[in-house]
């Protein structure tokens, strides 16, 4: 792809939109106590203890997500707004189904003990490029409706519609034992990126820490102490289902968090947290934290977990088996002529991390997904593909003396992960594929770095560009060391003190993309969680 850069570093607010952000930050976040366990309500109506959520928009469809204090059934009502934002009235022009003043009712699917109370609808057939404000409630087996809980989201641009979009995203929420802290505001990072206003928000996995213990106080780097929300389920590593659910119920006690996640349609992925550190199929713990050992056991259930607090299509609904362990993880997000997001899952089919020197393909994506993707880049007829991977592609991370990533820190010819890496690369270059974009993050800082057979031991590919963000509310570190088999240049880079902290927002990164109306503009920024734009590249397609 042809890019020109822009200047390193400029505000990304300016005036009164500088003002608005500075006044938001901090922002007085309420104490929370350990929320009870949700139980049916005795002559009082259900809550919403998390809030709702949209995910996975497309141009016809989207997955509206919430969570009752007891048993109950989710409805939602769908109002279609015109371009002041106000409810269409259907008298004018364009009334229709979805599109007039006609409000869309739906009912979804029945929050129980089993899910953890969490529901959700799978609405269909919406018109494209059309914004709408959603009411979200429940109903018990009285017939008693819960309070409602509003929100709003828009459907991708349509074939013939145009109009330009953006998106943000990051990684890690919650990490290094920073959690919900009320003296800074909380996890201010997702209210800088709501005030932005985008289309939708990639989060690149590590969506919670079930892993990392959090305690009420905790010292940081420069001697300062950081004070978190406690909840019992957080106080100590996750190994019951329970334990795992807890985390999730936990983000989303940030005001900051529920308040973006009510206006900005959210797609994410998994990493490691979501279970425990780097982990991989069939590996037995030897953490003395755990009583459960067995990583297999833990994954089933931070994967059970995951799934039901993500705004993600119920996969019973989609015929894909009883429960939600059978579910697909990886998907595609398909969001009008110019973008299509293919989400990638690179844990549930992972190897064992060996020091990646083994002469034969070691897994990372496994051979369907690997497949599927290829297929899905070939067929999109979509001007930019974004691939959103949880783990870097040339970065080296080591795990001991294994490596958690693909890289395997010796620059020749592929070896191990690094095979099935350069096969997918080949494959897209020989398919003819085009405007390839890989975002990432779990390293802890942001970076942005050009691939080219130019500068690589393993030449068979086209040049790509791979953007990395994060953390978000989390530990910073970094920078770390590139391994050189597919040529990587390093643009940019920046990281925050060795485990630094949160405090100031100064280490932790989002990136923000704007695509332009025709598509012939892709212009990505990487942003402190102040707001501040760290830096700017615009890429142009080829044809």
């Amino acid at each position: 792809m042809h890019h020109s850069a822009a200047p390193n570093r400029r505000s990304l607010l300016q005036g009164a939109a500088v003002a608005a952000l500075a006044t938001s930050l901090p922002v007085a976040a309420p104490a929370l106590a350990t929320p009870a366990r949700p139980t049916g309500p005795v002559g009082s109506r259900l809550t919403l203890p998390s809030g709702l959520q949209t995910g996975d928009v497309t141009s016809s469809s989207a997955v509206l997500w919430s969570r009752a204090s007891g048993e109950g059934r989710l409805h939602a009502v769908l109002h279609a707004l015109d371009a002041d934002g106000e409810r269409l009235t259907g008298n004018g022009k364009g009334a229709g189904k979805g599109r007039g003043g006609q409000p869309i009712t739906l009912r979804g699917s029945r929050a129980t003990a089993d899910t953890d109370f969490t529901a959700r609808i799978t609405a269909k057939g919406l018109p494209a490029g059309t914004a709408y404000e959603t009411e979200l409630f429940f109903e018990d087996e009285n017939g008693r409706q819960s309070e409602i809980g509003t929100g709003s989201f828009r459907t991708a641009p349509g074939t013939h519609e145009g109009g330009a979009q953006s998106f943000v995203w990051t990684a890690d929420t919650a990490g290094q034992g920073y959690g919900i802290n009320p003296d800074v505001g909380g996890m201010f990072g997702y209210e800088t990126m709501r005030a932005l206003a985008p289309d939708f928000f990639l989060h690149a996995g590590d969506t919670v820490y079930a892993d990392g213990p959090i305690a009420e106080t905790l010292e940081e780097p420069d001697g300062a102490l950081w004070r978190n929300l406690v909840t019992e389920e957080v106080s100590k590593v996750a190994e019951t289902l329970q334990e795992f659910r807890g985390r999730h119920s936990y983000n989303l006690q940030d005001d900051n968090v529920r308040a973006m996640y009510a206006e900005v349609p959210v797609i994410a992925t998994w990493d490691d947290h979501e279970t425990t550190n780097n982990w991989w199929p069939g590996e037995i713990l030897e953490d003395e934290r755990y009583s459960v050992r067995d990583v297999n056991t833990l994954a089933a259930r931070g994967r059970r977990a995951w799934q039901e607090y993500q705004p993600i299509a119920d996969p019973r609904a989609m015929g894909q088996g009883s429960g939600f362990e059978p579910a697909r993880i990886y998907r595609r997000i398909e969001r009008g002529p110019e973008l299509d997001v293919f989400v990638l899952d690179m844990r549930t089919a992972k190897g064992e991390n060996t020091p990646g020197m083994e002469q034969e393909a070691t897994s990372i994506l496994g051979e369907e997904q690997l497949e599927w993707l290829l297929k899905g880049l070939r067929t999109s007829k979509a001007t930019w593909k974004v691939i959103l991977a949880d783990l870097p592609l040339g970065i080296i991370v080591p795990d001991g003396e294994g490596q958690e990533s693909i890289s395997n820190a010796e620059h020749g010819a592929p070896l191990g992960r690094e095979l099935e890496l350069a096969r997918l690369l080949s494959g897209i270059k020989h398919q003819g594929t085009k405007n390839i974009v890989f975002l990432t993050g779990d390293v802890h800082y942001c970076a942005a770095h050009h691939y080219s057979p130019e500068r690589a031991a393993f030449t068979d590919f086209d040049p790509f560009w791979e953007f990395v963000a994060g953390p978000i509310n989390a530990g910073s570190f970094g920078p770390n060391e590139m391994d050189g088999t597919f040529g990587p240049e390093v643009d940019f880079q920046k990281a925050g003190p060795a485990m630094g902290s949160p405090r100031d927002g100064k280490g932790q990164f989002f990136g923000r993309v704007e695509v332009a109306p025709d598509g012939e503009e892709f212009t990505v920024e990487l942003i402190d969680a102040t707001g501040e734009v760290q830096y700017t590249r615009t890429l142009t397609p080829q044809r």
